[in-house]
């Protein structure tokens, strides 16, 4: 049974990297004392090393030793052989490229489908969606398919932001760019603000955080949904 955190984002606004979800993450990852982390996304261009350092910190105050999936011979053995399992944000073209290139995607997809408890963030959230094809990212890299985890029906935008009111920029809002997704790309996205976060247990998905979410379907007129919403039927 998949029991999934699919978190907009690590950090908020005058918080510490994870901070905000540590009590979700401490159930979530409940009896876990290892935990296998990704690091592909790379932040900045940060090393796996010093990446894997800021998340083992983080899961220090709840009682869990982080080891980065780079540490391990093989990495296939590693994903099957792990409690629980982080993929942190960055860029998504490089995560997507990576997991591509190290051959882990299936079996990423596979350990996760079958139970093991897994955490994403941004970029690692946006792969848990049928494509990354709504992600912010800029394409630095070229990864072999757009197509990632469909751990849940939809794609997934990151960090969702509402346009200003009043503002003078004259550049696309994240809702015009999902638009043109949807010119070309038939299923639902979800804008994710900051502090919302996707809890999948089986095949049920429900909205948390305090914030609404802003829901996508080609066609039709974007809804907001309210925390707690129930997502499972969304297709």
């Amino acid at each position: 049974m998949k029991k999934i955190i699919i978190a907009s984002t690590s950090t908020l606004h005058n918080g510490s990297y994870l901070e905000y979800l540590l009590p979700t993450l401490e159930t979530h990852f409940k009896g876990i004392r290892n935990l296998l982390f990704i690091p592909y996304a790379r932040p900045g261009g940060i090393s796996h090393d010093d990446y894997t350092a800021k998340v083992s910190d983080a899961f220090f105050k709840i009682g869990i030793a982080v080891k980065g999936i780079h540490e391990f011979e093989n990495p296939i053995t590693a994903l099957e052989e792990a409690e629980g399992i982080f993929t942190g944000g960055g860029n998504t073209f490089l995560l997507v490229t990576q997991l591509y290139k190290t051959g882990i995607l299936t079996t990423l997809e596979k350990v996760v489908k079958n139970g093991t408890p897994y955490l994403g963030t941004s970029a690692g959230s946006n792969i848990c969606g049928l494509t990354m094809g709504t992600t912010n990212d800029m394409p630095i890299v070229y990864p072999p398919s757009f197509s990632t985890l469909a751990f849940v029906p939809f794609n997934i935008n990151p960090h969702y932001l509402d346009p200003i009111e009043g503002s003078t920029h004259m550049g696309e809002t994240r809702e015009t760019r999902i638009n043109e997704f949807h010119h070309f790309n038939p299923q639902p996205v979800l804008g994710l603000r900051e502090g919302s976060w996707l809890e999948v247990n089986g095949n049920k998905i429900t909205l948390k955080g305090n914030l609404t979410a802003r829901l996508f379907r080609q066609n039709q007129i974007p809804q907001e949904l309210a925390t707690g919403s129930d997502l499972s039927d969304l297709k």
